[in-house]
């Protein structure tokens, strides 16, 4: 079985409010880069957001930092955010926040569960480890439309009718 190598990015920020947008703006560099459209960008950058603010607001009492790592594959991209903060019961926090039902008002959604929510939402697949702190991997899809991008984000299909 061939295993894809992917290429990594590893980016490491305070955890503080100021630098949850460095980390937006890194994250919609490297979507662009790959070829996402405005909007998955868009969800992507909310998603990632969301997860870098849950570290900035419950992770760490005083200090620390948010470990943010991008790779990169073919048809997808897997984001990690991690923390070495204070560690919590995962499957009791999912008991906490029980199912979410999309038909129930955004406002009845139990306090915690509306950025899960999101994030659920706006990725393909998400997951949660609970190890020395809490590590979020989410992952989007990229979904080729047969145009090829170049550095500059000028398809190909565009260079050649010039």
């Amino acid at each position: 079985m061939n295993v894809q190598q992917a290429d990594s990015i590893e980016l490491t920020v305070p955890a503080k409010p100021e630098f949850v947008g460095v980390v937006r703006l890194t994250v919609s560099g490297i979507a662009n880069r790959l070829g996402y459209t405005y909007d998955e960008i868009e969800d992507i950058k909310i998603a990632v957001a969301e997860a870098c603010t849950n570290v900035v607001d419950h992770a760490y009492e005083e200090g620390g930092s948010i470990a943010v790592s991008f790779h990169l594959y073919d048809d997808r991209m897997e984001v990690v955010v991690a923390d070495q903060g204070q560690s919590f019961d995962i499957k009791g926090l999912r008991e906490k926040l029980g199912p979410v039902d999309a038909s129930q008002p955004i406002g009845d959604l139990k306090e915690g569960g509306l950025g899960l929510f999101l994030i659920n939402t706006l990725m393909d697949k998400v997951e949660i480890h609970d190890e020395s702190g809490i590590v979020l991997v989410m992952t989007k899809f990229l979904q080729r439309d047969g145009v090829g991008h170049d550095v500059d984000g000028i398809s190909s299909a565009q260079e050649e009718q010039r």
